[in-house]
C-alpha cells in the first residue's frame, strides 16, 4: 500500500469544519511530497462513532464469528484515534471526536509523508516521490495526552499582526493564524487564546473552526471587553458599577455560547497589572482577596447556568498567587488553579520592575484540586527576556520545572506562551512532547529524552548527512546565555542588550550637563561619593571645605545618579557603576556571540560544500538568524555603554568626540542586526520581521543615533564647525581660524565617517 497523488480522502457522513480544514491540510502535504503519477494508490477513510466495533479495523483472519466481533467492540478515548490498514487498498482513521480524527490526520501526514509538526515555520524543505508505502499490516492505537487542556496563548504577537503574507497571489491577512493552529493541533494541542486584546476576539472564529477550545488571556476575565474602553469616562470600580460590569460579563459569555470555551474567571486592572491600582480603596489584602473570591463566584455562577458542565479556570498569576498563598482568595473546588513561571521558565513568582520576591508558583504536594500552568516559550518584560529569540534558559532546565509541575498534579491545563511562533518552535515542540508523555523522574532516562528529541527535531528538518553538526549548533544555545544573575533560570535574552543599553543612554542624556568650568576645563574638584553622607544612595555634591582635597577626584565631577530602573539588575550608586557593571556583561556576550556565530557559519559553509545549500538555507533562517539578532544587539549595547565611559570618565573636549565615535559603532551594530534580520525574510517571509516594536533593535539605532548628536552637540556645538574642519579635507584645519566655515555643515553620520578615516591614530 502506498500513498501517492491520486490518494483521496474520504468519509460516508459529514465532516464538521474543523476535519474538513485538516482534510485539506493533508491533501495539500499529499501535493507538497508525492509526483503527480496514475492511480493504484490506497485511499484514506474517516470514521467517528462514539463506539467502534473492532470489525471495522481488524482482518478476517482475526476473527472466527460475528460473536467474536460484538466481544471485540472497543470505546475509543475521545481526542484519541485508530489507523488500520484495511482491505481494498484503504487506510482507516477511526475516532469517537472530531480531534481524534483530527490527530489521526496529521499522525498520517507526518509519519508517511515526514511533513513536520512546524513544517511552515521552520520552511521545511520537501523532496517529492512518486509514493510513500504503509506497511499492509499497519496499526497504530493512540493513547490519551498526560495533560489535559494543553495549548498555546498567541501573547505579543507584533511580527504576526503587521505581516501580510501573500498566498496563491494575494495578501491573506488570517494566513498566519491559520498555520499557528495548524502547527498547535500537529502538536496536540487543543487550546488556545488567539491573541492579545483585540486580536483575541478577531480570531475567536478562526479557532473555533479548527476545533480548539478557547479560553483568556488573565487580564481579560471571560473574555470580556475592558470596563475603561466601553465607558471611558467612568472609574473603574465595581463597587460603583457593578450592573456595568457584570452587564459585560453578561455579554461576553453569550458570545462566546457557539465555541468550546475553558472559562477564566477572575478580577484585575484596567490592563495588565492590579484592580488596586485604579480602586486605592482596597487597601488591605484581605479587602482585596474578599472582592475577588466574590467575583470569582458570581462569575463562575454565571456560567454555570448557562452551562452546567463548563470547565473554569483561574491565574494564580503576579499579585493574585500573593493573595492566594496567603489564605486571602476562595475558589470553588472544581476551578482549575493556573500558576505561571516567571517568564524564564523557572516556577515562580516574576519579577515586576524591582521587586523579585521569586515565591514558589507551584502546588503544594498532595493538594488534590486541579492544577494547570501558564508558561513561557517567549516572554517580553523590558528587562532580560527573550521574546525574538529562543528562551535562553536549557531544555534540561526546562523538563526539570515541568517534571516538578507534574509530580505535584499540574496536568489539567497548560498555556504556553508562544508569541510569534517561528523563534520558539524548538522549545515549542520539546513542551509538546512532556504534554504529550509526561516526563520521566530518572535523570538518566531525561538526558536521553532531550537528546533523542533534538535528534529528531533536527532530522525532521535539515534531512542532511551533517545533522549531527546541526544538533552540536542547537545544544549550544543555552551555554552562550548570557547570565545577569545568582539564580539558575537567570539567564538573558535579547531584551537584556536593547532594553537596558537604551535605559543607559536615556539617563545619560536626561542627567548629564556641562558646566562652565568644565567646558573651560578648569580643575573642578568634587569630594569622592564615599566620604560623603550618602545614607540615600544619591549621589551628591559637596563643598570644597567639607572634604580634603587629597581624596578629591576631577572625574567624580561627571558622576550622575543611578538609573531605578536598572535596579533590578545592578543596584549601585551612580550611572558610571551601571555602566562598568553592563559594559562587563556585554563584554562577555559579545565574545560568547561572536564564537558561537562562528561555530554556526562554519556549520552553514559545510552544509553548502556538501550540496545541502536548502538545509543551509533552512539554517541560516532558523538559528543563525537568532544568534545575529544577539550578537549585533550586544554589540551595540556595548559601544553604549563606552561612550558613555568615555564622556564620565575622560577630560577635555576630546572625550566627546570619542564618545561619539563609540556612540556611531554602536549605531552601526544596531543598525547592522536590523539589516541583516531582515534578510532573513524571503518569499512568503517578506515583512515578516519588519514589526519588531518590543525588543526592537532597530529603536535601539534610533537611541544611539540621537546619543551621536547628543554628543556632537556638547563636544561641537553650538556653531558646529570645530569637529568638521578638524577631520575634513579643506574644511580649514583647526590650527589657524580666518574664516569660520569653508564646507557645508555635515550630517552625523558623515561627520562620523570622517573620523572613522583616522580612527586608529586617534583612539
Amino acid at each position: 500500500m502506498k500513498i501517492g497523488y491520486s490518494t483521496k480522502i474520504m468519509s460516508d457522513s459529514i465532516l464538521s469544519r474543523s476535519v474538513r480544514r485538516a482534510v485539506s491540510a493533508l491533501e495539500r502535504d499529499i501535493r507538497n511530497t508525492c509526483l503527480r503519477s496514475g492511480g493504484g494508490f490506497l485511499n484514506i477513510v474517516l470514521k467517528k462513532e462514539e463506539c467502534i466495533p473492532k470489525e471495522e479495523y481488524i482482518s478476517k483472519e482475526e476473527c472466527v464469528s460475528k460473536e467474536e466481533f460484538i466481544s471485540k467492540e472497543e470505546y475509543i478515548q475521545k481526542e484519541c484515534f485508530v489507523i488500520k490498514a484495511l482491505e481494498h487498498n484503504k487506510l482507516g482513521i477511526y475516532a469517537s471526536d472530531d480531534l481524534g480524527l483530527i490527530y489521526g490526520i496529521y499522525h498520517i501526514s507526518k509519519t508517511f509523508l515526514s511533513v513536520g509538526e512546524f513544517w511552515f515555520w521552520n520552511e521545511q524543505v520537501f523532496k517529492k516521490k512518486r509514493g510513500y508505502r504503509v506497511p499492509d499490516d499497519y496499526t497504530y492505537e493512540s493513547k490519551p495526552y498526560k495533560v489535559r487542556f494543553r495549548g498555546w496563548f498567541i501573547n505579543d504577537e507584533v511580527l504576526l499582526s503587521e505581516w501580510k503574507p501573500i498566498v496563491d497571489g494575494s495578501v491573506k491577512e488570517d494566513y498566519p493564524w491559520e498555520m499557528a493552529f495548524e502547527a498547535l493541533l500537529r502538536c496536540g494541542g487543543n487550546m488556545t487564546i488567539p491573541g492579545t486584546d483585540f486580536n483575541a476576539a478577531r480570531f475567536r472564529d478562526l479557532a473555533g473552526e479548527y476545533g480548539l477550545y478557547i479560553t483568556h488571556h488573565h487580564a481579560e476575565p471571560l473574555g470580556a471587553e475592558m470596563f475603561s474602553r466601553v465607558y471611558p469616562k467612568l472609574e473603574a470600580s465595581f463597587d460603583k458599577y457593578p450592573d456595568l460590569f457584570i452587564g459585560l460579563w453578561e455579554k461576553a459569555i453569550a458570545k462566546q455560547k457557539k465555541y468550546h470555551v475553558i472559562w477564566n474567571l477572575g478580577f484585575r486592572g484596567q490592563g495588565d497589572r492590579p484592580f488596586w491600582a485604579d480602586d486605592p480603596s482596597y487597601d488591605t489584602k484581605a479587602k482585596r482577596g474578599q472582592l475577588i473570591s466574590k467575583l470569582i463566584r458570581k462569575q463562575y455562577e454565571m456560567v454555570r447556568s448557562h452551562d452546567a458542565g463548563a470547565v473554569c479556570c483561574t491565574n494564580l498569576y503576579g499579585e493574585i498567587m500573593e493573595l492566594y498563598k496567603d489564605g486571602y482568595i476562595d475558589l470553588p473546588d472544581d476551578v482549575i488553579r493556573i500558576w505561571a513561571d516567571n517568564g524564564y521558565g523557572k516556577m515562580v513568582s516574576r519579577r515586576q520592575n524591582n521587586h523579585n520576591p521569586r515565591v514558589m508558583a507551584l502546588p503544594s504536594m498532595g493538594d488534590m484540586g486541579a492544577h494547570g500552568i501558564y508558561y513561557h516559550a517567549s516572554f517580553y518584560d523590558l528587562q532580560a527576556a527573550a521574546m525574538m529569540t529562543m528562551l535562553p534558559n536549557s531544555p534540561e532546565f526546562v523538563e526539570d520545572e515541568l517534571c516538578e509541575v507534574l509530580k505535584r498534579g499540574g496536568d489539567d491545563f497548560w498555556i504556553i506562551n508562544c508569541s510569534n511562533v517561528k523563534p520558539h518552535t524548538y522549545y515549542l515542540d520539546l513542551i509538546a512532547a512532556f504534554w504529550r508523555d509526561g516526563i520521566s523522574r530518572d535523570q538518566n532516562d531525561k538526558k536521553y529524552t532531550i537528546s533523542n528529541h533534538l535528534s529528531a527535531y533536527v532530522d525532521r528538518y535539515y534531512d542532511s548527512a551533517l545533522n549531527k553538526m546541526v544538533e552540536k549548533a542547537y545544544s549550544l544555545w543555552p551555554y552562550y546565555s548570557v547570565k545577569y544573575g545568582p539564580n539558575e533560570d537567570d539567564h538573558a535574552g535579547e531584551q537584556y542588550a536593547n532594553h537596558c543599553a537604551r535605559i543607559l543612554a536615556d539617563s545619560f542624556i536626561r542627567q548629564y550637563h556641562v558646566s562652565e568650568e568644565d567646558a573651560n576645563l578648569q580643575d573642578v574638584k568634587e569630594c569622592d561619593v564615599k566620604e560623603c553622607d550618602d545614607r540615600d544612595r544619591d549621589v551628591k555634591d559637596c563643598d570644597d571645605n567639607e572634604c580634603d582635597a587629597k581624596k578629591c577626584d576631577t572625574k567624580d565631577h561627571h558622576k550622575i545618579n543611578p538609573s531605578l530602573e536598572l535596579k533590578w539588575a545592578c543596584d549601585r550608586r551612580s550611572l558610571n557603576e551601571q555602566v562598568y557593571y553592563f559594559k562587563e556583561k556585554y563584554e562577555d556576550a559579545v565574545e560568547g556571540y561572536k564564537e558561537y556565530l562562528g561555530f554556526c557559519m562554519s556549520v552553514e559553509d559545510k552544509l553548502k560544500a556538501a550540496g545541502d545549500k536548502k538545509a543551509a538555507i533552512v539554517f541560516d533562517d532558523n538559528l543563525i538568524c537568532q544568534v545575529q539578532y544577539l550578537y549585533y544587539s550586544y554589540l551595540g549595547a556595548l559601544h553604549i555603554c563606552s561612550s558613555i565611559e568615555a564622556v564620565l570618565e575622560g577630560t577635555g573636549d576630546e572625550r566627546f568626540i570619542k564618545a561619539f565615535y563609540e556612540a556611531g559603532l554602536s549605531s552601526n551594530a544596531f543598525k547592522k542586526g536590523y539589516d541583516t534580520m531582515r534578510s532573513h525574510e524571503h518569499g512568503i517571509w517578506k515583512g515578516f520581521y519588519a514589526n519588531d516594536c518590543e525588543s526592537d533593535i532597530r529603536q535601539s539605532y534610533y537611541v544611539a543615533q540621537s546619543l551621536m548628536s547628543y554628543l556632537r552637540a556638547l563636544g561641537d556645538g553650538p556653531h558646529f564647525y570645530k569637529w568638521q574642519r578638524k577631520y575634513q579635507q579643506d574644511a580649514g584645519g583647526d590650527k589657524v581660524l580666518l574664516i569660520l566655515r569653508l564646507k557645508s555643515h555635515i550630517t552625523d553620520d558623515k561627520m562620523w565617517e570622517l573620523i572613522d578615516d583616522q580612527a586608529s591614530s586617534l583612539f
